[in-house]
């Protein structure tokens, strides 16, 4: 069995693998690169991989940096099978016809504003690609151990990342590859922690956050409090850049668990995604994947999904109406990184009063807007325009989805012997300091992999 790391090698975003193993070719994950302009052109480069020849492609989830180029990888020519959990099949088309709607709007809105002779932008992918994708989807469940083609079987475990994230390992050539995806810490709200598979023979391991540790958890949820009660006394309203599938589901859980202890009531509080009403639904076709405490929450009340004071927003009306509250708004929209979405309209209308507070609670990437942001830029541009920022900003750590230093290295020291390991998903600093770790307790030098970087499994 042999890999070609092909994306997320050396930065955060664009999750793909390709794996050569029984005469067949598989890909891990087909994501989107996410970050500057620059970087997120890497998109629309031919694959460096004949499309013709790849076999199958495994999903570990359904975030766009691990799903987003499949419908242009079947617009290129790609006809084979698309694994995925049963809730990350169903998160798929919610994620990516939202993906292919803002490309289709900022393609529009590019070519309102290009100068004559300048080419048109054509968007990446369409909604119709998306519409044709997905009947290649074939669903596993986990601890379904599946032949995927001759001589290759596919077991997937849960990795507490987000509903349906999967630990993807692969059985060939009397081989065991096992692909971490992203790692959810224990105790993240909603989920049930992450497994471990114990055995491999190469490990592929995320290290988003292989530098560092995150904030106790009670500290995030005081810290969490403190934030809404500066909020509501500045007299602004609270910006959260939200990815739709995840953090947006866990902020209304806290909110509901702490409802009287933050007086909740007295704010309104708007999810404002188009996709937010979708992905509520696949929430409550797959309760058997919360843990119990979260079995028990969407007992009670209220319900994290149907909060008294929530309002969903759809259509583009009523994410405009929202720009006419100056006060007591929670408003949660995407995109987590503030890289595109209906967050950067909110921006525009709220970062420059400085009653106003912007929460950020999930990572931000190289080169991001968000990123920009937390790393205290006064002024950003967004859709031409520069705006200054007023507003007070905050970043809550201990709300990661992805595991810190200590749980990755307790992780990687569950399997029995220690297996070689690639980094990546991870920034260098972050994968050069996991990879010291490793090998001082280990004492396994790891792999810090490189785009077009080869292992032998």
């Amino acid at each position: 069995m042999d890999v070609r790391f092909d994306g997320a090698a050396g930065r955060v975003t664009g999750s793909l693998h390709q794996v050569q193993a029984a005469g067949k070719r598989l890909l891990l994950d087909c994501g989107m690169v996410q970050g500057s302009d620059e970087e997120e052109a890497i998109n629309t480069q031919p694959f460096n991989f004949d499309v013709a020849a790849i076999d199958a492609v495994v999903i570990s989830h359904a975030h766009i940096d691990h799903i987003g180029r499949l419908p242009l990888l079947v617009a290129r020519g790609y006809k084979g099978p698309i694994y995925a959990q049963n809730a990350t099949a169903e998160l798929m088309p919610i994620m990516l016809m939202d993906a292919a709607s803002l490309q289709e709007s900022d393609a529009e809105r590019s070519n309102r504003q290009r100068r004559d002779g300048e080419p048109e932008v054509v968007p990446l992918y369409t909604k119709d690609d998306v519409q044709k994708m997905m009947p290649l989807v074939r669903t596993i469940d986990y601890h379904q151990r599946t032949q995927i083609l001759p001589g290759i079987e596919v077991n997937l475990l849960d990795a507490g990342h987000i509903l349906g994230s999967s630990i993807i390992e692969v059985y060939a050539d009397g081989r065991k590859l096992v692909f971490s995806g992203d790692l959810g810490p224990k105790g993240t709200p909603i989920l049930r922690d992450a497994e471990n598979p114990q055995v491999a023979d190469l490990l592929m391991m995320e290290s988003t956050y292989g530098d560092r540790d995150h904030k106790d958890r009670a500290e995030t949820i005081q810290e969490l409090g403190d934030i809404l009660t500066a909020a509501w006394n500045d007299g602004g309203n609270l910006l959260i850049p939200a990815f739709a599938v995840g953090r947006s589901q866990e902020l209304l859980y806290f909110f509901a668990r702490h409802w009287d202890e933050w007086q909740m009531s007295r704010w309104q509080i708007f999810l404002d995604s188009p996709m937010a009403g979708k992905v509520v639904q696949v929430y409550d076709h797959h309760h058997e994947l919360f843990d119990a405490e979260a079995q028990d929450a969407w007992k009670g009340t209220p319900n994290p999904f149907r909060l008294p004071n929530l309002r969903v927003t759809d259509s583009v009306e009523d994410s405009m109406a929202i720009n006419k509250i100056d006060r007591g708004a929670i408003i949660i929209a995407g995109n987590g990184m503030a890289s595109g979405g209906r967050i950067l309209h909110h921006f525009k209308q709220n970062l420059g009063r400085p009653q106003a507070h912007v929460m950020f609670v999930g990572y931000q990437a190289q080169n991001t807007l968000g990123r920009r942001m937390v790393n205290g830029a006064r002024s950003v541009r967004i859709h031409g325009e520069e705006i200054q920022v007023n507003a007070k900003v905050h970043t809550v750590g201990g709300l990661s989805a992805h595991m810190g230093q200590t749980e990755l290295l307790e992780w990687y020291g569950a399997f029995k012997p220690s297996p070689p390991v690639a980094l990546l998903h991870g920034e260098d600093d972050a994968r050069t300091a996991l990879a010291g770790e490793i090998k001082q307790r280990y004492g396994v030098d790891a792999q810090l992999v490189k785009p077009g970087d080869t292992a032998k499994v």
